[in-house]
């Protein structure tokens, strides 16, 4: 063994045997587990985070986005969640879901994304201004179907009355339908603040549509009802 290894000539046979080997590799890493990933990830290995990145991002770009209501913002979220995996993954604790573990970051950066804006008024106006137009222009049917981007935009303004807690459990309970467990695990805290948070967020946001927006508010309640 030490004699062939010594005729190795390190310009020919090596270089496509570490490209296989490379090759061999990203395909396990492939077929790997989510906590199996963060378990190649604490020991360093970069092609764990690309795995990660490639099969977490859709779902974190959603949830950081229903959160902050900014596509931009959400980009650069989800990229900062990415960068601290790797600079906290020896910190993973095996207890944890791997999703916990990754939502919490995404969470957590999203929050302080939140309290950094000094100003919430460069996009709520034009969105108000925009349904008082669609409200005027159209039927109360109409009304009542409005597309997914403008129930959205909504949203996002009813939510800028909601404390940073309150809009992320509302979010991850109402929105990504996660369980009060998971949502309790990702914010570090009980259940019943989980629940607290998810009842004061409702009652705001009812209370905001119908002082706002009382025409969907009513198409809404009598589709509801029929």
């Amino acid at each position: 063994m030490t004699a062939m290894t010594e005729r190795i000539d390190p310009t020919t046979p090596s270089g496509p045997r570490l490209a296989y080997s490379a090759n061999e590799h990203r395909r396990a890493i492939h077929d790997l587990t989510d906590r199996d990933l963060l378990a190649a990830l604490r020991q360093g290995d970069e092609m764990a985070l690309d795995e990660l990145i490639n099969r977490k991002t859709n779902a974190l770009l959603a949830l950081v986005y229903r959160v902050l209501g900014d596509a931009e913002e959400a980009r650069d979220v989800v990229q900062v969640t990415f960068l601290r995996l790797w600079e906290k993954r020896e910190r993973f604790d095996e207890r944890w879901s791997p999703n916990t573990w990754i939502y919490r970051i995404a969470t957590n950066l999203a929050i302080d994304q939140l309290r950094s804006r000094q100003s919430r008024q460069r996009y709520q106006e034009p969105i108000r201004l925009h349904l008082r137009d669609l409200a005027d222009g159209q039927e109360r049917h109409q009304r009542a179907n409005l597309a997914e981007s403008e129930v959205m935009a909504i949203f996002t303004e009813l939510a800028a009355e909601l404390t940073e807690k309150q809009r992320t459990v509302f979010v991850m309970r109402e929105i990504e339908g996660l369980p009060s467990k998971d949502v309790a695990d990702v914010l570090g805290c009980r259940e019943s603040t989980v629940r607290n948070h998810l009842f004061n967020a409702r009652r705001i946001l009812r209370q905001a549509l119908l002082e706002r927006y009382p025409e969907y508010a009513r198409a809404y309640t009598e589709e509801a009802v029929s």
